[in-house]
């Protein structure tokens, strides 16, 4: 019982998202969820035409953007290669295709439209409480996909950088708070 209070517990210690710490990572990092060199637009491109044969949507053109940051470390504050921290990521993801958000998690939370987890799309956000006994949000993620149930988003993790999860790993699970669309 001890040993599983104390695998929580560094769990914990080590993904919160609001943690100071610097981080350096020596290994490859891989990317389940990527957006393919071709598909993938240059910042402030314009969307294919309506004649292109595959549909891509704003969401799919701010994924893109925020997957190009997949192995970033994390850097409290941080918007850049160098580092980036949970809100720095989708701020700039979000700024490089035309769409306004707060810089801080807490205050993106209060943006857009609430919705079910079960009507999640690629695009919306999902915000955590990660502390406990926090009282406001301070992590957030994007949905990338939605498969079978599965919802894996993409944030910055103080402890593994920018990457991809799944809403079913128990953590982010038990510290979800809300979805919201801003698209």
């Amino acid at each position: 019982m001890l040993r599983k209070f104390l695998y929580i517990f560094l769990l914990l210690l080590i993904t919160a998202c609001g943690a100071k710490k610097k981080t350096t990572a020596n290994k490859t990092r891989t990317v389940s969820v990527a957006s393919t060199k071709e598909n993938r637009p240059k910042a402030h491109s314009a969307p294919p035409s309506r004649t292109s044969t595959t549909k891509r949507t704003k969401a799919d053109y701010i994924i893109d953007t925020a997957l190009e940051f997949s192995g970033v470390r994390y850097k409290y504050g941080g918007t850049t290669k160098k580092g980036m921290d949970c809100s720095g990521l989708l701020y700039v993801a979000f700024a490089e295709n035309n769409v306004k958000l707060p810089r801080a998690s807490y205050h993106m939370a209060e943006e857009g439209r609430r919705i079910d987890l079960r009507d999640v799309t690629k695009g919306d956000l999902l915000f955590f409480r990660t502390t406990k006994g926090a009282k406001r949000i301070n992590h957030v993620g994007m949905v990338v996909t939605v498969e079978r149930g599965e919802i894996k988003f993409i944030h910055s993790s103080s402890s593994r950088g920018v990457i991809v999860s799944s809403l079913r790993e128990g953590y982010w699970n038990s510290t979800f708070v809300r979805a919201k669309r801003v698209l």
